[in-house]
């Protein structure tokens, strides 16, 4: 089995990779990566509340774009072999932020581009928490326990849940969201 970048030397990780040692640099690098990913998913959270509240949150959604782009931009200079999951996941997250960007940044929530601001937000935020659970369970030792390969009930569990919820946000960021009206 070949070795994975990200995990402590030995350890098998939620895809059944074996990880490899790290180097310091590289040991850094994932920490950035992983501090860029936290920022993200806090600030995400403040972003996306204010569009339940019908906000825009022009700070913290700047900084949640920015870190959560940045998160996935770096992912791709982790070492790997072929196309990954992880990959393919970035590569989408890119592409939502991309298009998240232009409705806020480009088109300034003009029209359809408020409910395509919306969406894409509550996208890239969900991504990033759904990467999240499984870095969890893949580092946390309790929950590492109680899904070692990933494809346990506790970790399909913990994303459905984690998809209902953000299925939920986003129907509510969408219908509520309206930066300029006058409050209903």
């Amino acid at each position: 089995m070949p070795a994975k970048a990200g995990l402590p030397a030995g350890e098998i990780g939620i895809d059944g990779a074996r990880s490899a040692p790290q180097r310091g640099g590289m040991n850094a690098f994932l920490g950035f990566h992983v501090a860029l990913s936290l920022v993200g998913i806090g600030t995400g959270f403040v972003a996306v509340f204010g569009l339940v509240r019908s906000k825009l949150c022009a700070g913290w959604t700047a900084v949640f774009l920015a870190t959560t782009l940045a998160t996935s931009l770096t992912g791709f200079f982790f070492p790997f072999h072929g196309f990954t999951p992880a990959i393919g996941l970035g590569l989408i997250s890119t592409l939502v932020l991309a298009v998240t960007c232009y409705a806020l940044y480009g088109r300034k929530l003009a029209g359809a581009w408020r409910g395509i601001y919306a969406v894409g937000a509550v996208l890239a935020q969900y991504l990033n928490f759904f990467v999240l659970i499984a870095q969890s369970f893949m580092k946390i030792p309790a929950l590492h326990a109680l899904a070692p390969t990933g494809k346990e009930p506790p970790f399909a569990l913990a994303q459905g849940v984690a998809l209902l919820f953000f299925i939920g946000l986003g129907w509510l960021a969408t219908k509520r969201f309206h930066p300029g009206a006058a409050p209903a």
